[in-house]
């Protein structure tokens, strides 16, 4: 079997991501959006005009530097996952485009002894050897 049917047998058999991946693709879509900017640009001038109503301006400093640590951390973490499974699935991608390339070439190989160097030279550099 291929990498190329494998690869499309995965996406019949649906998308295989749980619960929590789905989620942080639609936090990276949402924060990754203008309005997602606006509304923080928002929450900070609504920050900036209650400074009377608190009892101290330590306390106002703490609320905001309190909530935006936080949802700093939590961005960190949502998109850092986010951009490591975009980062698999394009290596996926390349290795199926190598895969194929490389069986391209090497059908070829028998007229060309350089071809089959080569052949051997990509396989070796994307470990397609390993697949098959």
């Amino acid at each position: 079997m291929t990498v190329e049917n494998e690869a499309r047998k995965s996406r019949q058999r649906g998308d295989g991501r749980n619960g929590f991946e789905r989620f942080v693709e639609v936090v990276n879509s949402v924060v990754s959006r203008a309005p997602f900017f606006y509304v923080i640009v928002g929450v900070l001038l609504l920050w900036t005009m209650s400074f009377p109503l608190w009892s101290s301006s330590t306390k106002w400093e703490l609320a905001i530097h309190t909530g935006s640590s936080i949802l700093s951390l939590l961005l960190l973490v949502l998109l850092q996952n986010a951009g490591r499974r975009s980062e698999e699935a394009s290596h996926e991608k390349l290795n199926v485009i190598a895969s194929a390339l490389s069986d391209l070439m090497e059908s070829r190989a028998h007229e060309d002894e350089k071809l089959a160097e080569s052949v051997r030279i990509l396989r070796e550099a994307v470990g397609l050897e390993e697949r098959h």
